[in-house]
């Protein structure tokens, strides 16, 4: 089966933000505005696509890895090795945990799951050493560690019914399922679902559509694919920037697939020729998405 080709022309410009690394784009439907973050810069954004307003917070760390929303209106932010609290109100950020320490990694993508644990995993700062692991988080700070020997974790999505748990390894050039058990939180049957180690594409950040399709960028590939759950690539979206970083679904209908990118690794041929890369992209109505699960904190 071939794949659905969508031309670069249908993709727009939602913010020209000018990332060093854009990640982790979330829409959220409380304050109707997609957040997501520039690691390498520290920055913590949003865009408002009903007014046009973007604003960003910078925070005193090396990394700011990832994000993900909170069921009271917070934001919880990966700062190199651990998690703190950004309330919605502008009040102090608190740390929830210290996930890992030890070893000369950071903490890199991560997602929510439907009971409100973070699935949260690092990366070798040095983009070669199987220094990560993957981990679960609760809303009391309590972690847990699922697997190790990970170079660099990306692509955490959960499917519509919360069955399977999918995770890319991008420096492994490959993406694996697994079984997942909701009411316990354990993954299980570890099998592979996407195969690049010959070719070494990059596969990154990733999401999943109401339809069970699995949408993810390639880095360095210059386009985000969407799998079929039996491992078919049915849609192939062509991108006017070298590297896209991960994807969401946003708007108020969830049908705006949005693209974070990165200028970072681009030489200077490459920027003069790529004006867009590192910015917040967006391509209308080619899908319809979920709404983001949120974290639940409790009590120690």
């Amino acid at each position: 089966m071939s794949a659905n080709l969508i031309p670069a022309s249908r993709v727009e410009t939602a913010v020209a933000s000018a990332d060093i690394l854009g990640e982790t784009p979330l829409w959220c439907d409380r304050s109707r505005k997609l957040w997501w973050i520039d690691i390498d810069r520290r920055l913590h954004q949003s865009f408002d696509a009903s007014t046009g307003a973007y604003q960003t917070s910078s925070y005193d760390c090396q990394c700011l890895g990832s994000q993900a929303l909170t069921a009271d209106g917070a934001h919880l932010l990966a700062q190199d090795l651990r998690l703190f609290r950004q309330g919605a109100d502008g009040a102090p950020i608190a740390q929830v945990c210290e996930v890992e320490g030890g070893l000369d990694n950071r903490l890199n993508d991560g997602r929510v799951d439907a009971r409100g644990r973070l699935w949260i995993g690092t990366m070798d700062n040095q983009l070669q050493r199987p220094n990560g692991s993957l981990y679960c988080v609760t809303g009391n700070g309590e972690v847990t560690r699922s697997f190790g020997d990970v170079i660099v974790t990306n692509g955490i999505a959960f499917s519509p019914d919360n069955r399977t748990l999918y995770f890319t390894d991008t420096r492994r050039y490959r993406t694996w399922m697994f079984d997942f058990d909701l009411d316990d939180g354990v993954i299980r049957n570890r099998r592979l679902f996407a195969d690049y180690s010959s070719s070494q594409q990059r596969p990154d950040g990733a999401c999943v559509d109401v339809d069970g399709g699995i949408w993810t960028a390639f880095f360095s590939g210059g386009r985000v694919a969407r799998y079929r759950p039996n491992g078919e690539i049915d849609t192939v979206i062509d991108l006017p920037v070298t590297n896209p970083t991960c994807v969401c679904f946003g708007g108020s209908d969830l049908k705006t697939l949005f693209i974070t990118s990165a200028r970072k690794f681009l030489d200077p041929h490459q920027l003069w020729a790529e004006p867009r890369a590192g910015h917040l992209l967006a391509v209308h109505g080619i899908a319809e998405g979920l709404f983001e699960h949120r974290f639940v904190s409790s009590s120690r």
